[in-house]
């Protein structure tokens, strides 16, 4: 019979696997994706899915338009609730000043943008295809 963890007892967990718990990405396979693809670092560092996470590492990560930087406060090898995942890491001051920053630029930058009126036609969506290939 197979003794249960709890947080404390686990040491290390992998990457994939702790980003997967702490609700950063919706699935293991994305969070494997991401890792691989660079857009994860590790103690400021590249690394595989694979690598062994410890409590106090510092995890930088983007989630669409926003780059995040976190302190690991806890281990995970189970998706947790929302609440309790947030409780696996803090998010640095500096990211959060960073991400507001850039959240207020795109509001700006959005409200300057006229919406059009209405769609384009058939005709007037090719002429703007033909015009973007050139």
């Amino acid at each position: 019979m197979t003794k249960k963890r709890t947080k404390t007892e686990i040491t290390a967990v992998r990457l994939d696997k702790w980003l997967w718990a702490a609700r950063f990405y919706k699935t293991r396979a994305l969070a494997q994706e991401m890792v691989s693809g660079g857009k994860v670092h590790y103690n400021g560092q590249r690394c595989k899915p694979s690598r062994q996470v410890s409590v106090g590492g510092m995890v930088k990560l983007w989630q669409g338009h926003d780059e995040k930087e976190v302190v690991i406060k806890g281990l995970s090898e189970k998706r947790l609730s929302a609440p309790l995942a947030q409780e696996l890491y803090l998010e640095t001051e500096q990211s959060l000043k960073k991400r507001q920053a850039a959240s207020t630029s795109r509001h700006i930058l959005a409200a300057g943008m006229a919406n059009p009126s209405v769609r384009p036609d058939k005709k007037q969506r090719r002429q703007i295809m033909k015009l973007k290939q050139q």
